[in-house]
């Protein structure tokens, strides 16, 4: 299968807005903030005992993933500007490399006597994350310098850990160089990189040398060390290694045909998705190593659900769609990059979410900071940077990149995944998709190029009536696609999803979400904020069922917000009382999308609502 990259898709509508404030905003921020803390200096390597702005383990990832960015939206759009700022960073890695190709601007000047001596010190996934930006550069603009000194410095990791195996550790801690290798493997076709990727993958959870560098502290799933990749079935440990890591599987898998790896990868994406994961996509439920928590575990106030971890979920299940074209891994994709994802970056593009709540209820938030300080490191407004700043580039570069989520094909098949306004050209093809994606259910496809051949496409899970050119659809369905003859040099296929406004609950063995339900409408999940809601407390309500609900269209947050009704419990003086259902006054409430929360100043915020 071959994935139809974002390169040859021209966006429009709700996207295409998204990129501009990207690049306009987002990248610019990034950077400045990047500049203000020291991150970009730290690569002239002059930092010495003594002066601000000490270099840190991952700082290097960080400039990456900004480099990565910028490179894809020049990629569509060249600006010089933004090439000078990363040639300089460039400029500044090559001056600094060491003789034997080595690269990492916190061991070059804090501890250079102890390269790969710490597993857990970020230098593998720190290259990785730079190799990823090096392909990234060259294939935007033809320049090799950056991607030169990574192949210098990958040959160099190489020699170290295949070669000599004289690193004091096997594999890397936080993984990220396994699907970075594959990427370099794509653009030079040199086995030499695909059978690193397999050495990495393989070494996972073998090798004594690794257990003796494991985090004892939270246990040997942390890293995913527990077992070998291909025993491993439920989704374990810090959420981002764990998801980089599926990546690279799924990379290796397709590459390889290996079935025994692909079905691992199918096992545990089953069990971060339909076990492990927020209705709004998120994924890693609890701060207590940024990990997994077990089945069903999924409390809402304290959610971790940090935005790198969806943003890999989102990349590992595009890969997984390129293997396998099983609707779950799109409609797993669609939701969290509609959701979590994107809440992960404000409206304007100058600030960001690291942990995405479900629930901020100010009162219990303030009270926890004042005297149990549970949620005392729960932000309820972005900010601009953090300490460990990975989120902003990684939206920023998901942002950039997002029409390689589109479309995949094989020799007979064109496969759409995903609905956006959009034209996109390759291998004679041309597919032209007219939509308000996701405010609207109605996509319209015009496909050129493509006669003879079949069109998949997507039925969304949350779709309860899809029509075809007018009429039900009434083709055969096969894991979520309709398959399509094309039998014109020109043919159009009108869609439509029909996009309820709809009432979801959890699995009863959601504790946290026992008795509530949430409100949805196509693949965007809705919240209630009481900055919007004359200030009501949140938790006094509860929605009327059956649903009552309206739209009204906000261009300031690119989409509808829903007004419902619900019931407010009446106020009362005392503690407790006996219980009387009358007891409530009807309230309107108006609801905005999940991924526009945290735009109205400080306010509560809640998703899962009783109901009547």
């Amino acid at each position: 299968m071959k994935q139809i990259t974002f390169d040859k898709v021209k966006l429009g509508g709700f996207w295409k807005s998204r990129n501009d404030i990207n690049k306009s905003a987002t990248i610019p921020t990034i950077y400045d903030r990047f500049s203000d803390t020291g991150r970009f200096d730290s690569l002239k390597c002059e930092w010495q005992e003594g002066m601000p702005h000490k270099p840190h383990i991952f700082w290097d990832s960080d400039i990456a993933k900004w480099i990565e960015a910028a490179a894809y939206t020049i990629q569509m759009e060249p600006d010089k500007d933004l090439e000078a700022k990363i040639d300089e960073a460039v400029d500044n890695l090559a001056a600094h490399q060491w003789e034997d190709g080595y690269i990492n601007t916190y061991y070059t000047v804090v501890e250079p006597a102890n390269r790969f001596t710490n597993r857990d010190n970020h230098e593998l996934y720190c290259a990785g994350h730079l190799l990823e930006a090096a392909v990234a550069y060259y294939n935007a603009t033809g320049k090799d310098k950056l991607l030169n000194i990574m192949k210098k410095y990958i040959d160099y990791i190489e020699k170290r850990f295949i070669i000599e195996d004289s690193a004091l550790f096997n594999t890397p801690g936080h993984e990220e160089i396994e699907l970075a290798l594959i990427k370099l493997y794509n653009l030079t076709r040199d086995k030499k990189y695909l059978d690193m990727c397999r050495h990495f993958i393989d070494k996972r959870g073998t090798t004594e040398k690794d257990d003796k560098q494991k985090r004892n502290w939270i246990g040997h799933d942390y890293d995913q060390t527990h077992l070998p990749v291909r025993k491993q079935r439920e989704a374990v440990g810090h959420s981002v290694r764990a998801l980089y890591l599926y990546c690279g599987m799924a990379d290796l898998a397709l590459e390889t045909g290996d079935k025994e790896l692909f079905d691992a990868c199918d096992a545990l994406f089953d069990s971060a998705v339909f076990r492990r994961m927020y209705i709004t996509g998120g994924v890693g439920a609890t701060a207590h190593g940024e990990r997994f928590a077990d089945d069903f575990i999924l409390p809402n106030d304290v959610a971790y659900a940090e935005t790198c971890a969806s943003i890999a979920l989102a990349f590992f299940a595009r890969r997984m769609s390129n293997i396998e074209p099983d609707s779950k891994y799109a409609d797993a994709a669609e939701i969290t990059i509609y959701n979590n994802s994107l809440a992960g970056v404000s409206l304007d593009g100058h600030s960001f979410f690291y942990v995405n709540p479900l629930e901020i209820n100010l009162d219990r938030h303030n009270a926890s900071k004042k005297f149990f300080e549970s949620r005392a490191n729960l932000l309820t407004q972005r900010i601009e940077v953090f300490d460990c700043s990975c989120c902003p580039p990684n939206i920023s570069r998901m942002i950039a990149s997002i029409g390689d989520f589109l479309y995949s094909m094989d020799d007979t098949t064109v496969y759409a995944h995903h609905y956006m306004e959009s034209e996109t050209e390759f291998d004679g093809i041309k597919i032209k998709q007219e939509t308000r994606y996701p405010a609207h259910g109605g996509v319209r496809f015009t496909v050129s190029g493509m006669k003879g051949k079949k069109f998949a496409v997507r039925i969304p899970a949350w779709s309860s009536y899809t029509s075809l050119n007018g009429e039900k659809l009434n083709t055969d369905i096969k894991k979520g696609y309709a398959y399509l003859d094309v039998t014109e040099d020109e043919q159009v296929f009108d869609f439509y999803f029909e996009m309820k406004t709809r009432l979801v609950c959890a699995n009863p063995m959601v504790d946290s979400d026992n008795g509530r339900v949430a409100v949805c409408r196509g693949p965007v999940v809705y919240c209630a904020e009481s900055v919007l809601n004359d200030g009501i407390k949140l938790n006094t309500l509860s929605i009327k069922t059956p649903l009552e609900a309206g739209t009204q269209w906000d261009d300031s947050i690119n989409g509808y917000k829903v007004i419902i009704k619900a019931n407010e419990d009446k106020p009362c003086n005392e503690l407790y009382k006996n219980y009387d259902p009358a007891d409530v006054t009807e309230k309107e409430i108006t609801m905005l999308p999940y991924y526009a929360f945290a735009n109205n100043g400080e306010s509560d915020m809640l998703i899962w609502f009783r109901h009547d």
